[in-house]
């Protein structure tokens, strides 16, 4: 509306050198200016202090009249007022976002490859698809601002949970991690994002190891693995299976001897 009283008062101008111009009478009103200019500037200078937030946000106030520079308080939703051209509003999300990491080209917020690559107890290379679900937490905003400001997911969120995938891996053996102590590594993994997003001033929904793989060379050993523990379980059979043929093969023989 201020802008729209402003414009009216341009064209006013405008319409007014034109008359005059054309040589035609045209009286120019300098009350009409000032009506238009000061409400034109009344009006954005109220527009400039109101602010709505969404219920899914939060707004951090950034204010040259305070000696920290910022409210200590964030602001809900709602319609709030803040002074015109001394404070601004920063926005944050407090819905849940996921951060991905995948050897999958096109799933994570980074192109290419970028699954977590992680050397286990034993020596072994192993490569981690992982999910962080979080949020910022609403009462922890202005911490969040201070600390980070819009940069928490690339330069906290990221090589935080990068960090302790690598770490953790190192403190159990590829077969661990391959079958019975998956489950316990996620966990393990989970509580310590937690504890440190919750320092931070965000709040972890869930961590999830989504794929686990692992070098060509493991690969091919655990199938040669395999295929020995096949052989050994066929041949064990086959042993077994003579066993009981002679067992048979006996009790035939007693059979007829005590026939005879």
């Amino acid at each position: 509306i201020g802008w729209g009283l402003i414009g009216l008062l341009v064209l006013y101008v405008l319409f007014i050198a034109s008359q005059r111009a054309q040589r035609r009478e045209a009286k120019f009103s300098a009350t009409i200016v000032i009506v238009l200019l000061v409400g034109g500037l009344a009006l954005n200078t109220l527009g400039a202090g109101l602010v709505f937030i969404q219920p899914q946000d939060r707004g951090v106030v950034i204010s040259a009249l305070s000696s920290t520079g910022y409210q200590a308080k964030a602001l809900g939703p709602g319609l709030h007022w803040i002074v015109p051209y001394a404070e601004r509003v920063e926005l944050y999300s407090i819905s849940n976002k996921t951060y991905t990491m995948s050897a999958t080209k096109t799933e994570g917020k980074v192109q290419g490859d970028d699954s977590v690559s992680a050397r286990t107890a034993d020596g072994q290379q192993v490569y981690f698809d992982a999910s962080v679900i979080y949020s910022v937490n609403p009462d922890k905003v202005v911490k969040l601002h201070i600390q980070w400001q819009g940069r928490y997911e690339d330069e906290f969120v990221r090589p935080r949970a990068r960090s302790l995938i690598y770490n953790r891996a190192a403190q159990y053996t590829v077969e661990q991690i391959y079958g019975s102590k998956r489950t316990e590594l996620q966990q393990v993994i989970q509580d310590e994002i937690r504890q440190d997003f919750e320092a931070q001033g965000l709040t972890l929904v869930q961590f999830l190891l989504r794929n686990i793989s692992f070098s060509p060379e493991y690969a091919q050993a655990v199938e040669q693995k395999q295929i020995a523990q096949q052989n050994a379980e066929r041949a064990k059979f086959l042993v077994q299976q003579q066993e009981q043929e002679a067992a048979r093969l006996r009790v035939e023989a007693q059979g007829i001897r005590d026939a005879a």
